[in-house]
């Protein structure tokens, strides 16, 4: 194993048990533990999260395993339905000292938010996740970033320890997965996210629940919040870049939370011909949230990182302080300066 604090990457050059064997000696000598995602959590933080922890729980009932949400909100309530979801403890309320903590799907400890402080108080911190990340902030680390999702990970981890899979745990995982390949549409949806797939419905995770709850279970007020999105779609350099936004006030009027904002992202995504697309939510006067997404090869990861976001090369994001018009004037120029400048074999088919 890669010594401690260093990425691992060993993909077909050690064993599964092997790769994991740190982190599993962890996991076995820790008395107390607590698992958390990132801030603002999507379907992999949670489902990660809630994967790893109920099976830690019944593997090692004299263990104490708490899974911790990073933010006082509650969580968002299409991912209500998946087991232990009501048991999640914010992090600015848990005061203990873990054994050991563990972040999954959180490349920087700024996402950690209120949960850096758990973080800081473990005897020891391992960091589970696919993002790429400019510096570690944990003492053991497995990061993967060719994996599709952070539920992959934990799979391959449960796998290691001789873990079962329950239909619960099976379920929260294959949600990560889902989500964070978009349905097995965007690009990172590779046979090992397929094989993965395959085996969570194997141990009993239900699809068509995950279906019904996260994707066909929108309340109206949505919809009507996703019919103003679709009806400021606007497209620059000859089609190649689609951007769309929300005010603060759209969701006040129309009674959306923040956190069932996730997929407006993927309604300019399906613009005809877009090769990138950016969504912009004003989260309240000053603060807007930024989500870009590439439909080909092109990578919108360094626009995020540069401006102290971060995410994939498919999907990324970013927070910016301004207004939405403040964001569009730093963000547009850079997302056609990406296409006009892009190597033809990395476009998208513009059908």
């Amino acid at each position: 194993m890669p010594p401690m604090g260093a990425s691992s990457s060993l993909r077909g050059r050690v064993t599964a048990p092997e790769r994991w064997s740190r982190a599993v000696h962890l996991i076995e000598g820790a008395g107390s533990i607590a698992v958390c995602g990132h801030t603002n959590p999507d379907g992999d933080a949670l489902g990660s999260c809630l994967g790893l922890g109920l099976s830690l729980s019944a593997r090692f009932p004299e263990k104490q395993v708490t899974c911790l949400l990073a933010d006082e909100a509650p969580v968002p309530r299409i991912y209500r339905f998946l087991a232990g979801s009501s048991e999640m403890v914010p992090a600015s309320s848990f005061t203990g000292a873990p054994d050991l903590f563990i972040s999954v799907d959180v490349p920087t400890r700024e996402r950690l938010r209120g949960a850096a402080e758990v973080a800081d108080r473990a005897a020891s911190v391992l960091t589970i996740d696919h993002h790429p990340a400019r510096s570690e902030f944990a003492d053991e680390v497995i990061r993967e970033t060719s994996a599709a999702a952070t539920a992959c990970l934990i799979e391959e981890l449960l796998q290691a320890a001789s873990i079962p899979l329950t239909p619960e745990v099976a379920t929260c995982l294959l949600t990560g997965l889902v989500t964070d390949t978009g349905r097995f549409q965007y690009q990172n949806a590779d046979p090992a996210a397929f094989a993965c797939a395959s085996r969570l419905v194997d141990a009993g995770a239900e699809p068509a629940r995950i279906s019904l709850e996260v994707y066909q279970s929108q309340r109206i007020e949505y919809l009507q919040l996703e019919s103003i999105v679709m009806g400021r779609i606007r497209t620059v350099a000859d089609g190649r870049v689609a951007y769309s936004y929300t005010y603060a006030s759209d969701l006040e009027v129309c009674r959306v939370s923040c956190d069932e904002c996730d997929g407006l992202v993927d309604v300019v995504r399906s613009v005809q011909g877009t090769e990138v697309c950016l969504f912009l939510k004003e989260i309240s006067p000053g603060e807007v949230r930024g989500n870009l997404r590439s439909k080909g090869a092109l990578d919108i990861s360094p626009i995020a990182l540069a401006l102290s976001g971060g995410g994939h090369a498919a999907a990324a994001g970013f927070t910016f302080a301004g207004t939405v018009d403040e964001a569009l004037d730093a963000v547009l120029p850079q997302l056609v300066s990406l296409v006009e400048h892009a190597d033809p074999r990395l476009r998208a088919h513009r059908g």
